[in-house]
């Protein structure tokens, strides 16, 4: 009889033992999680604020637009494209891509509008959303730079 009972009161025992002990463990792995995705939230917050600041454009597409389309060199080149086509052809610009977090400009495609559907790229440029900067694509290394030594791998090709 001591045996039958003994049993039992052994198993209450482990079963209280163990069931603490994994108890614990669950808290602690719980608790580990929770600090894990409260890391993982403050660091979206901080990325979340510092994207939503640098996409903050202080100038509109139109404005980017306009600030490449004033340049001395794209009104040279859409005037001698079109005297040379006799007026057939014109030169046309379009704001191409808008700023992005990752990306904070505006990118301008000069181009030949041509009436029989062909629209041939002339020059690529991107404006800075927050600065006006423009700066011209060097198709050779296929960066932008600068517009000042854009102009003058310009003289330099001539």
């Amino acid at each position: 009889m001591k045996q039958i009972i003994h049993y039992p009161l052994m198993t209450v025992v482990l079963i209280g033992v163990v069931g603490d002990t994994a108890i614990a463990q669950l808290d602690s792995r719980k608790t580990q999680k929770q600090q894990s995705a409260l890391q993982q939230l403050a660091a979206l917050e901080t990325n979340t604020l510092v994207a939503v600041a640098q996409t903050t454009p202080k100038i509109d597409q139109k404005t980017a637009l306009n600030l490449v389309w004033k340049l001395p060199l794209v009104q040279r080149k859409a005037r001698e494209i079109q005297r040379l086509s006799q007026g057939k052809i014109k030169v046309s610009a379009i704001v191409d891509s808008v700023p992005t977090p990752t990306q904070p400009y505006y990118t301008v495609r000069i181009f030949e509008d041509d009436p029989n559907n062909y629209n041939y790229t002339i020059y690529w440029f991107r404006v800075s959303s927050s600065t006006g900067v423009i700066e011209a694509l060097d198709i050779i290394e296929n960066k932008y730079v600068a517009l000042e030594e854009w102009r003058s791998q310009i003289r330099r090709r001539r």
